[in-house]
């Protein structure tokens, strides 16, 4: 798909209870970036509370049939509409193109039945409790209690870093027969109408598909947000993004209405001395942290950014060097090249340069990889692709830099986890993998240290 300087904006879809609105009454953006939307009406894409939701009584095997037949949909994209959302976030993402088409290869596995049963089954303990009422015989008073995680009523304020967002979004709220609103994030405009237009597709009228609508305004928007942040409609915000995101959500929170934060993250990587026992080891190593340093272009939350190595720096300049290396090569989720880097974060490498006696600096700006050794980790963010790598004498030593802003945490070799794992715990972090694990977080395990369909759904008590 190609575009000129004077086209005009790019019409975005509003989906509403399973029906496509196009329009461009609204415009948003400035030159190449701009698009249009449908005039927004509040009235239209909330739900009264005199009714229940369509899908709170649909038995949850009927809503994995459907959901298993939105992944099939993909898969063909008979309409060309994935296609077409997969050239716009080609156009409007910071990620190579290569990367956003991976991206969204890959959004069909998300709506395999075996991760849909595994999720419920998981994080619910079985379909009994989102289906009905769970019989609760063995309570200390010995009375008979039933107890039902009840579908809610949530807005959902996604990230649009990735398109598998979106997809999981969609997946959660279907699998709790859910009432959901999404707000399309202006770096992914697409993604979140093209799977609802798929679900519309394969259950045109089923309640599944009328208990979603996605529409656009501007985050921080108090006219709209104000009136919709409310327990009048919903039980629940559940927001993705970075600070600024989550504060804005915060202001809304009140009694009935509350706020489920995948909040902003970092990740890092802790690498053993035994990665120095040969050559092969050095480079095991140096490869799998690449690929957890490359996730996404560095953008996921689990992508790693510090490395705290346990060795002598001569070893460790050893390793930094291996890793500029192995950063440079094309992988599931990253590319070759990468992207150039920004001018502020090219002037904080740079003057580390001439710094020799504190920092040593392995690769250049454009793209593929930067790693910068240093005694203690930096002062800035390092992003797209920029490594910082600490020498440390022990691992033990390095769990006292990871703290509650910390997901995931890659550990070589694999072994050592077992005995870094709680005190990694006791500072805040989510995760631990082995290195080169980072991606693919799976889904109906915990996620930023929370089981979200438990989360998501409110528990009610039928007692005695």
């Amino acid at each position: 798909m190609t575009t000129t300087q004077n086209a005009s904006p790019v019409a975005v879809p509003h989906v509403v209870k399973g029906r496509v609105k196009t329009g461009e009454a609204l415009t948003y953006g400035r030159g190449a970036g701009q698009f249009s939307t449908p005039a927004l009406d509040l009235d239209e894409i909330v739900w009264t509370r005199a009714e229940p939701g369509p899908a709170f009584d649909v038995p949850v095997d009927e809503i994995i049939d459907v959901l298993v037949e939105v992944g099939n949909w993909i898969n063909e994209d008979k309409d060309g509409e994935f296609a077409k959302a997969m050239a716009f976030a080609q156009l409007t993402s910071p990620l190579p193109a290569e990367v956003v088409e991976r991206s969204y290869e890959h959004l069909p596995k998300t709506f395999t039945r075996r991760s849909m049963e595994f999720q419920i089954a998981n994080e619910l303990g079985g379909k009994d409790v989102i289906d009905g009422w769970r019989m609760i015989t063995d309570a200390p008073s010995g009375r008979t209690h039933r107890v039902r995680a009840f579908p809610p009523r949530l807005i959902h304020v996604i990230a649009g870093n990735s398109p598998g967002v979106a997809a999981q979004t969609i997946v959660r709220g279907a699998l709790i027969k859910g009432l959901n609103l999404i707000k399309i994030p202006s770096n992914d405009l697409f993604t979140a109408p093209a799977l609802l237009r798929a679900l519309g597709a394969v259950a045109p009228n089923h309640p599944v598909t009328q208990s979603f609508s996605a529409a656009y305004w501007r985050g921080g928007d108090t006219k709209v947000e104000s009136t919709l942040f409310r327990p009048q409609f919903f039980d629940k915000l559940v927001a993705w993004g970075g600070g600024s995101t989550i504060i804005n959500a915060q202001k809304y929170v009140g009694p009935g209405f509350e706020l489920v934060a995948f909040d902003p993250k970092t990740s890092i990587s802790l690498i053993g001395r035994e990665a120095f026992e040969s050559e092969e080891t050095l480079r095991e190593a140096a490869d799998l942290a690449a690929t957890d340093a490359t996730l996404v272009e560095q953008q996921a939350c689990s992508a790693s950014r510090f490395q705290f190595v346990e060795g002598t720096e001569e070893e460790v300049d050893r390793y930094c060097a291996l890793l500029c290396e192995r950063m440079g090569v094309t992988r599931p989720h990253a590319s070759a090249g990468g992207r150039p880097l920004g001018p502020e974060l090219r002037e904080e490498i740079e003057g580390l340069r001439g710094l020799d006696d504190f920092y040593r600096v392995w690769g250049d700006y454009a793209g593929s990889g930067v790693v910068i050794r240093s005694a203690d980790p930096v002062d800035f963010h390092p992003d797209m692709r920029t490594v910082n790598v600490v020498p440390v004498e022990q691992l033990s030593d390095a769990v006292t830099y990871a703290n509650v802003a910390t997901q995931t945490v890659g550990v070589y070799p694999p072994h050592r986890k077992e005995h870094l794992r709680d005190g990694l715990a006791a500072m805040g972090v989510q995760r631990v993998v082995a290195l080169g694990g980072a991606g693919g977080v799976e889904q109906g395990l915990p996620h930023d240290g929370f089981m979200p369909l438990t989360r998501f759904v409110r528990w009610v008590n039928d007692e005695g």
